[in-house]
């Protein structure tokens, strides 16, 4: 991946500068906190805007097309939208109790065996509870159950 891909790919999530350790810094202090704390409110705020984008988009679109194929077209349309909005609500959720933990200074800390989940694999994913071996394990077990 090129240096400006990866530009944009934090970008996308908030725009924020990559955290820099201080030699010694104990790990989840409070600037760790703050920095996590600033990219999943300014996460949250993005959701909330592109849930208002798209109730806006839908009383604007709404329209009632005498031809059934236009109208079905249009309601399968709003259809994905809402199921991505739904997708959204939940993550909206689940920052809510991230950004939670972050107060009860219990974030960043793997929920299965307690390691360090690591600066990078949050602000990759703020909202993740594993580390990478206990997710890769969940996620094997997971293709073998078949879910």
């Amino acid at each position: 991946m090129s240096t400006q891909a990866k530009q944009q790919q934090t970008q996308g999530l908030g725009g924020f500068e990559p955290y820099v350790e201080k030699k010694g810094e104990e790990y989840m202090g409070e600037p760790m906190r703050t920095h996590f704390t600033q990219i999943l409110n300014k996460w949250k705020q993005d959701l909330m805007q592109e849930v208002d984008r798209t109730v806006d988009h839908m009383k604007d679109e709404a329209a009632n097309f005498p031809d059934p194929a236009d109208r079905a077209s249009q309601e399968e349309e709003f259809a994905l939208e809402l199921r991505a909005r739904d997708r959204e609500r939940k993550l909206i959720k689940k920052i809510d109790k991230t950004l939670q933990l972050i107060k009860d200074e219990e974030y960043g800390w793997c929920e299965s065996c307690g390691v360090e989940i690591g600066i990078r694999r949050l602000e990759a994913r703020p909202t993740a509870d594993l580390c990478v071996d206990c997710k890769t394990l969940a996620e094997i077990k997971e293709k073998q159950v078949g879910k």
